[in-house]
């Protein structure tokens, strides 16, 4: 049938970080895709794995770890199928680090998001297929995908947010955005530091052009500045700020 899901894991200076979070949304995932979950997927035994076959096995100090959990066609109905694992490791100089070079997106309205709750987890989707070959086809990093009712949704990457004055701004997860570890603990940390107002948001595609800064945090490619939607650029300066002083927080 070929479904499954997709979840990231983060190691930094050769320890996983957040490793919790990321277990928890595993199997919530695994979960809603009505996967058989093995009895062996505690915490302790993604905690054991990672260690010894990549931090140790492998010598990396800084990576993405892209784990997919997938079905597999050996039960007599779907849901008593076994469930099998691959995780691919992309280094990295540092998880929590902002790429160097900022992004170019553009909306795209060919196709849309849905709204339910498949569309919060990482699961095969055609829309990103489309959306990435569209992207490179026109010159682009990215493209934002609106949802069923004209409103941001996320980009194939991953969630943006949009800050303006003192207010960072969130698409909801109800508008078809990804939930993710990685952007949970650093708008956790902003908040709790008082550092910007966190608002979640259902946001016309015109509200990007508003924005002072832009941010892009995907679990499975990293941090990234946009710099530039159609024809206005924006500044990536407090973002950056924000970002050095979560990543120093660690």
């Amino acid at each position: 049938m070929g479904d499954a899901v997709k979840v990231s894991f983060f190691i930094r200076d050769s320890k996983l970080i957040m490793d919790e979070e990321c277990y928890f949304f595993l199997m919530a995932s695994m979960r809603k895709m009505r996967l058989n979950i093995p009895l062996s997927y505690t915490l302790e035994f993604f905690q054991n794995l990672f260690n010894e076959e990549v931090i140790v096995g492998k010598s990396v100090q800084n990576a993405i770890i892209n784990f997919l959990a997938y079905r597999n066609n050996d039960g007599t109905t779907l849901s008593k199928s076994s469930v099998s694992y691959f995780y691919e490791v992309n280094e990295v100089s540092d998880v929590l680090e902002i790429h160097q070079r900022a992004l170019e997106l553009d909306l795209i309205k060919e196709i849309n998001v849905n709204t339910n709750l498949l569309s919060n987890i990482r699961v095969h989707s055609p829309e990103n297929i489309y959306g990435s070959i569209y992207a490179e086809e026109n010159d682009l990093d990215d493209v934002i995908f609106l949802n069923p009712n004209k409103r941001i949704a996320r980009t194939t990457l991953g969630n943006l947010l949009f800050l303006e004055e003192n207010i960072i701004k969130i698409p909801k997860h109800t508008e078809g955005a990804y939930i993710s570890p990685l952007l949970e603990n650093f708008v956790t940390f902003v908040h709790k530091n008082k550092l910007a107002d966190i608002q979640e948001h259902e946001m016309i595609a015109f509200e990007s052009q508003k924005a002072e800064e832009i941010l892009l945090i995907s679990d499975e490619k990293g941090i990234f500045s946009v710099g530039k939607i159609r024809n206005k650029t924006f500044a990536t300066s407090r973002f950056s700020d924000l970002v050095k002083q979560w990543r120093e927080s660690f």
